[in-house]
């Protein structure tokens, strides 16, 4: 890791109980923003193609290689297991995406949301006092409403899924249309996704160009840029269109719909991570990373948080620069938090969702 990495490092390698860390306020460009008042947002760049062919090489074999050591020699037990699993939790979106979705279900899942661990649980790891809850509820449009409501003075932000998700390919006319109306209904971050085929046909211009406009329209939203790397075909693509995606503003970039195939991988995580740290070395502004889709086990989420220590420091490992896409990953996590307390593993339906 570089040392400008490295100075970005709160320093701090203790990863116990947080509250939620507000979303980073708009900045002018090349604004200096002290570290202890959070971080200024990315205002994009100019489209730099001899900056993305400086990234186009991709070894797939050593970033491979890499995350293999990186998740066979760190070994995370007992206490500080317990303490990273709630920091996972602090950085998850908790999500609800389904075709059978109602304002009920959502009103359910922000109930879990706001109490995310039973209080046997919560009294057993001396967390009483601390409020530690998912950074974000995460939703289709039409119940942005809901999702405000049921979640308000809570902390917790309304994350609503914009553009024709999953597929991207309305005319951006209507994409720009859905996103200013999740941003009317309340929404404070707005996940929007690329059209694949943009990337296949090596048209950054036009990626950069919608990706500008959208960002246009989430006004004081933060925009979260999900590239489909499993729809991507290589990790030299989802390198350039990580750079792109950040070119033109993004605040976080996200793998995956969770629609795909095959969707959030160590590997492409990794592509995308160092996509993250040469921009920042490039310009100073620090870009937000979100995994998302078949992150389901407490186990994945340590290796996730294990691959942004290592390759992006301390910094990384808040929620207004790291987040996981998950529905059944909290699950996992309190059945987890449970045996850490009791020695024994108990059934899903202990520890209810929507």
């Amino acid at each position: 890791m570089s040392s400008t990495i490295r100075e970005a490092d709160l320093g701090a390698d203790r990863l116990g109980p947080s509250r939620i860390t507000p979303l980073p306020a708009r900045s002018a460009a090349n604004a200096p923003t002290p570290q202890a008042h959070g971080i200024a947002r990315n205002p994009g760049m100019k489209l730099d193609l001899g900056f993305m062919e400086s990234m186009r090489s991709v070894n797939r074999s050593a970033l491979e290689r890499r995350v293999a050591s990186l998740t066979k020699r760190r070994s995370i037990k007992a206490d500080n297991q317990a303490a990273w699993l709630l920091r996972a939790v602090a950085c998850m979106d908790l999500t609800t995406l389904n075709s059978n979705d109602t304002d009920e279900r959502v009103r359910r899942l922000c109930a879990k949301a706001v109490n995310p661990f039973r209080r046997d649980i919560v009294e057993g790891l001396g967390i009483t006092g601390e409020k530690i809850r998912p950074a974000a509820v995460c939703v289709y449009h039409p119940f942005v409403a809901t999702a405000v409501d049921a979640l308000r003075g809570s902390g917790i932000h309304v994350a609503a899924v914009s553009t024709a998700f999953p597929h991207g390919l309305t005319p951006l006319s209507t994409r720009l249309q859905e996103i200013e109306a999740s941003v009317s209904d309340g929404a404070d971050e707005i996940d929007v996704v690329i059209p694949r085929g943009l990337v296949f046909g090596a048209k950054w211009q036009q990626l950069y160009n919608e990706i500008v406009a959208m960002r246009a329209a989430c006004g004081e939203a933060h925009l979260k840029v999900i590239l489909g790397t499993g729809d991507l075909a290589t990790l030299r693509n989802v390198m350039l269109a990580s750079m792109v995606a950040m070119m033109a503003g993004a605040d976080f970039i996200k793998t995956s719909t969770g629609k795909e195939s095959v969707n959030a991988t160590l590997p492409v995580g990794l592509a995308m991570v160092r996509a993250i740290r040469a921009y920042f070395e490039e310009t100073g502004y620090l870009i937000g990373f979100k995994p998302a889709g078949g992150i389901s086990t407490a186990k994945a989420s340590l290796d996730w948080l294990v691959l942004i220590k290592e390759e992006l420091g301390r910094r990384w490992l808040e929620p207004d620069l790291f987040r996981f896409g998950a529905s059944s990953l909290l699950t996992d996590i309190e059945r987890q938090l449970e045996h850490h307390l009791t020695g024994h593993y108990s059934a899903n339906h202990r520890h209810a969702m929507a």
